[in-house]
């Protein structure tokens, strides 16, 4: 059984990444994927008029299953068949990590971005960070 950690976060190239991990599988019989979405530990300031934050966490939660759904309807679309969807909060790229360590995945597969205002092509912190941390593979996806 090959393993793949997806992460995803609603992006288009997280998407794209869905798109090539489906690919991927389709050359590697029983792959079975873990879609992954991270939410952001939530910054809280001590001068700022309090809010519900149980309501925060709730809304938070909701947008997460969301997406989750989302990606898993376009994953199934994409050709994955044997996919699950797991979601968690914390830092990015430690919990990327740390899932794949936990899953025991062959390989993660994400999404990073393009270009700064100079021009040149850059990867984003977390897919930085995730390439350094990583004990497995990584296929970043554009």
């Amino acid at each position: 059984m090959f393993k793949l950690l997806i992460a995803v976060d609603g992006s288009d190239h997280a998407s794209r990444a869905i798109e090539v991990a489906a690919r991927l599988a389709g050359l590697v019989p029983q792959t079975e994927a873990v879609l992954l979405h991270v939410r952001e530990l939530p910054v809280y300031y001590g001068e700022v008029p309090i809010f519900d934050f149980d309501a925060v966490e709730q809304a938070s939660r909701r947008h997460q299953d969301q997406l989750l759904a989302t990606a898993l309807t376009h994953a199934r679309a994409s050709g994955l068949q044997q996919v699950v969807t797991l979601g968690v909060e914390g830092l990015p790229a430690t919990e990327i990590v740390r899932v794949a360590g936990d899953r025991a995945v062959d390989q993660i597969v994400m999404g990073t971005h393009g270009r700064n205002v100079l021009g040149g092509l850059l990867l984003g912190s977390v897919a930085q960070r995730v390439v350094h941390l990583a004990k497995v593979p990584v296929l970043l996806v554009k």
